[in-house]
């Protein structure tokens, strides 16, 4: 297999999103004349990305100047863009950290998405600044009205909530990777999508999919075109794929020593597994999802936790933030094993997203949702015939909710399980270059008689 690139080349290719970045506090923002009197420099901070409360500006090149009030440390800057999701803007940001200088540092030029009025992240080196300017020079209207309904300015060293983490190492030289193999999009020479062992995996493995981020965090980059799995998937993932025997290859992905049970099989049975019952704990940032579908069912929607069984899948979690949306919702998907009939029963945590078929039921936006880039944890956890899982940020609790899974046909000793985490894209009708990418801060995995 031909690895692929190193992931340095993302900084260019996908520099659009900021995982779970620390938003700072702009003390005065101000234009460069050519404003709207109606509608002031000031409504750019007003902490509302309401068309109502936008900063506008005419003609073009118009100038918003941002004040920090002293000199920090920034790496990115966020801009809700008024009309976002009907057209484009062509702009650039400058920075500089001593007034009595004339120069500008340019750190970002490029073109917003045209495809949301919610925030986008816009990505840089980290510099010491004290201003911020954005400069927008035109829009694929063709007018000569600027309008910004918000922006934000982040710092990601403050971001990693306290994670022990190491921007400088490999995912495995902050995670523990050795029971876990990794699935990558690109062919390996059958037609099918790689994967890394759990051997390579641990040992430093790096590519342009699965990376640390300049926080620590272990990303995954899922672009929509991609080779998948098998013949069988119609999506693509960067995935990683649970295997409790810590580095052993010689024993198969299928069967009962690399993988788990539940404890309602017999007694009997239990000592045959890897382990039994079990917790997939994470905290996590969505930092970017496609945009371009007009399928809704699809757009924005990516797995980021599942327990796979050998027939079917007892849980697949769910992210679905859609275009023009600043938050995403977040639910889950039971199915019962393929023995039992292999019906699916949905359930949402935040935000009312789905119905109990996984139809669309509601596509506005979830105030209760959580918004890209922001950090989150999610705990799957089997006991017996309970599938419990829990959503939260920090100590608070955000949603719970347990599932019987007496009647789900999982309790005999032919079904094993194993947990999946990353991405496993839910969207092929975006644009080939729209992408999916996630961080996460923790990862473990737990499960009883079982040890490492």
């Amino acid at each position: 297999m031909t690895l692929p690139i190193g992931h340095s080349c993302l900084a260019l290719l996908f520099a659009t999103t900021l995982a779970n970045a620390g938003t700072l506090s702009i003390d005065n923002a101000s234009d460069w004349g050519g404003g709207h009197g109606s509608y002031p420099a000031s409504n750019a901070i007003d902490g509302s990305t309401d068309w109502s409360s936008r900063w506008a500006a005419s003609p073009q090149p118009a100038n918003l100047e941002l004040d920090l009030g002293a000199v920090k440390s920034i790496s990115s800057v966020g801009i809700a863009w008024g009309r976002g999701d009907e057209r484009t803007h062509t702009f650039e940001i400058r920075t500089r950290a001593d007034n009595s200088v004339s120069t500008w540092d340019k750190v970002y030029s490029g073109t917003s998405s045209g495809s949301t009025d919610g925030f986008e992240t816009y990505d840089f080196s980290r510099i010491d600044a004290q201003w911020v300017r954005i400069k927008v020079f035109s829009n694929s209207a063709g007018t000569e009205w600027t309008n910004i309904t918000e922006v934000e300015i982040y710092d990601d060293s403050s971001s990693s909530g306290g994670h022990d983490l190491d921007a400088s190492k490999a995912p495995s030289g902050n995670f523990d990777l050795l029971d876990w193999y990794l699935s990558i999009p690109i062919d390996e020479g059958d037609g099918y999508a790689s994967s890394v062992k759990e051997n390579a995996l641990a040992a430093s493995y790096e590519d342009e999919f699965f990376y640390t981020g300049s926080d620590g965090g272990m990303v995954f980059y899922t672009p929509v075109k991609g080779v998948t799995t098998s013949s069988g998937t119609k999506y693509v993932r960067t995935e990683l794929r649970e295997m409790l025997r810590r580095g052993d290859t010689s024993n198969s992905t299928s069967g009962k020593a690399n993988n788990w049970a539940f404890s309602s099989i017999a007694s009997s049975e239990q000592s045959d597994f890897g382990g039994i019952d079990g917790s997939l704990k994470a905290t996590l940032a969505v930092n970017h999802v496609t945009t371009t579908s007009s399928n809704q069912e699809q757009v924005g929607r990516l797995v980021i936790g599942q327990i796979h069984a050998s027939s079917n899948e007892p849980i697949r979690l769910y992210y679905h933030k859609l275009p023009g949306n600043s938050n995403g919702a977040v639910y889950f998907a039971h199915e019962t094993s393929k023995s039992d009939g292999g019906n699916e029963t949905w359930y949402n945590l935040v935000g009312n997203m789905v119905n109990s078929s996984g139809d669309l039921s509601s596509t506005s936006n979830p105030s209760s949702g959580i918004a890209l880039n922001e950090e989150f944890s999610y705990d799957i956890t089997v006991d017996g015939d309970s599938l419990i899982v829990t959503l939260s940020q920090g100590s608070t609790q955000l949603a719970k909710k347990t599932v019987n899974m007496s009647g789900s046909g999982y309790d005999d000793a032919d079904n094993y399980m194993y947990f999946k985490a990353g991405i496993y894209l839910q969207d092929n009708s975006s644009d080939d270059d729209d992408y999916a990418k996630v961080t996460f801060y923790e990862l473990t995995n737990t499960h009883n008689n079982y040890s490492h």
